[in-house]
C-alpha cells in the first residue's frame, strides 16, 4: 500500500513536470520554476514541450504499473529506475535541486515496492 500511495506520487510529481514544461514553460510562473529568462524561454519552448512529452511517458508507465496492481512490480521497477537515472543525469548537468525533485522520490519509492510495503 505505501509503496504504490509513493509510486502515485512519483507520477504526480512527472504530470505536474509536464504541465510546467508544455503549458507554463513560457510564462513567469515557467521562468520562476526553471530559472531561465523570458528570451530563453521563448526561443526553447519546442524543447521544452519535447521534454515534457518524455516526462508524461514516465508518468504513463508509472500509472500502468499502478494499474496492473501486484502483476505491474516489474513495470514500476523499470520506469522508477528510469525516472531515477534521468533524476541523476539532470543533477550533474542541469542542477542539485533535480536530484530531490526526481531521483529521492524515484529511490524513496523503489525501495517501498521491492520491500512489497
Amino acid at each position: 500500500m505505501i509503496a504504490n500511495v509513493l509510486v502515485g506520487l512519483v507520477a504526480l510529481i512527472h504530470l505536474y513536470i509536464v504541465y510546467l514544461e508544455m503549458v507554463l514553460w513560457d510564462t513567469p510562473r515557467g521562468h520562476k520554476a526553471f530559472k531561465v529568462t523570458p528570451e530563453f524561454a521563448s526561443a526553447s519552448k519546442v524543447l521544452a514541450a519535447n521534454q515534457g512529452l518524455y516526462n508524461g511517458f514516465l508518468a504513463a508507465g508509472l500509472i500502468w504499473g499502478l494499474y496492473l496492481g501486484a502483476a505491474g512490480f516489474q513495470i514500476k521497477v523499470f520506469f522508477l529506475l528510469c525516472v531515477a537515472i534521468a533524476g541523476l543525469y539532470g543533477a550533474a548537468t542541469v542542477g542539485r535541486k533535480i536530484l530531490y525533485i526526481q531521483t529521492v522520490p524515484a529511490a524513496v519509492a523503489l525501495v517501498a515496492v521491492w520491500l512489497g510495503a
